[in-house]
């Protein structure tokens, strides 16, 4: 298991089980994990989930594909806990979700 700190300070696990399940999903995610945990460390900007669950977005140049945006769903459960729920690469973000912490 993986910790880092979200943009909140709060603890962000990366679990075997979840890395597992976002390579199962989205194979392009093979060999992405550090992309990954930077995405939650240090994203471009964040937008709100539809459940609560906060998506972490980053402009990346060169991923497997072409370049996309990574996105990193993740959910703070309190102020000392929280795990990432998956990850996907995207040709653009939601245009039409709340973007909640932008630097």
């Amino acid at each position: 298991m993986i910790v880092v700190l979200s943009k909140n300070r709060v603890p962000i696990r990366l679990s075997s089980e979840r890395w597992e399940h976002v390579e199962k999903r989205h194979p392009e995610m093979e060999e992405q994990k550090d992309l990954v945990l930077e995405t939650v460390s240090n994203p471009d900007f964040i937008q709100q989930g539809d459940y609560g669950e906060f998506l972490a977005v980053k402009y990346i140049k060169k991923t497997p594909l072409t370049e996309k945006y990574l996105v990193v769903s993740y959910k703070e459960i309190t102020e000392r806990e929280g795990f990432v729920i998956t990850a996907y690469f995207t040709s653009k973000p939601s245009k039409g979700r709340v973007t909640i912490w932008k630097p």
